[in-house]
């Protein structure tokens, strides 16, 4: 009776395991994933990923949101996304803990200015081009720590709008990597920012594991880092 028992069980052990793999390439011949990502992400390394995707698993259906970090983590919770492209910086703790991270990069900061060889030191008294409210904490952290608080005088999200105002002289900006491999404008100079870079993840939410199709996303997200 206990050899009957423990055969019936490694064969609902092996039928259990043929199940997940059959429902494993179901998902990956045909699926969606529903993806949400901030402005500097969708311009460079979403393509590429979204390109990989479609190579490797060309069943599968992609949706893109554009949505800022705390927006998209705010669908992933509701629902409405399967995966939410954020960036943290060293020192801004994630607002829970309910959320799974996968690391991508991390994107240096870069001082940007119409003028080659500058230090944050050196524009104490200068016009700064900021985010919004809620994008411009790297830029006071950074020359808080410089010694100085930043003279905010123009409030732009649109990184080419920004650069193209400290192209014209207007003021300097800090911008991360990843915006400045998306575009650069003509006349603006970088100098990278010691100890300065946000960490990039794709963020999901509910207990592991993840669907077929969102796994296959994140893999494409992280090769094409």
């Amino acid at each position: 009776g206990e050899l009957l028992a423990g055969r019936a069980r490694e064969i609902l052990g092996r039928v259990d395991a043929a199940s997940v793999e059959l429902a494993t390439r179901v998902g990956l011949r045909a699926g969606r994933v529903r993806l949400a990502g901030f402005q500097t992400v969708l311009s460079t390394l979403v393509p590429k990923a979204a390109a990989e995707l479609s190579r490797s698993h060309p069943g599968i259906e992609l949706n893109l949101v554009d949505a800022h970090p705390a927006d998209g983590l705010k669908m992933l919770r509701s629902g409405h996304v399967d995966i939410a492209l954020i960036f943290r910086h060293a020192d801004t703790p994630l607002e829970s803990e309910e959320f799974r991270l996968t690391h991508l990069l991390d994107d240096p900061l870069y001082l940007v200015s119409d003028r080659p060889h500058q230090r944050l030191e050196d524009h104490r008294d200068s016009a700064w081009v900021g985010g919004c409210e809620r994008c411009r904490a790297a830029t006071i952290t950074a020359c808080e720590r410089a010694g100085f608080s930043p003279r905010i005088a123009y409030s732009c999200d649109d990184t080419v709008v920004s650069q193209s105002l400290v192209a014209a002289g207007m003021g300097v900006a800090i911008l991360n990597g990843l915006a400045l491999h998306a575009h650069r404008a003509p006349g603006i100079h970088t100098t990278q920012l010691a100890d300065s870079a946000r960490q990039i993840y794709a963020a999901t939410y509910g207990d592991p594991p993840d669907p077929p199709a969102t796994t296959a996303l994140i893999e494409a997200l992280t090769s094409s880092a």
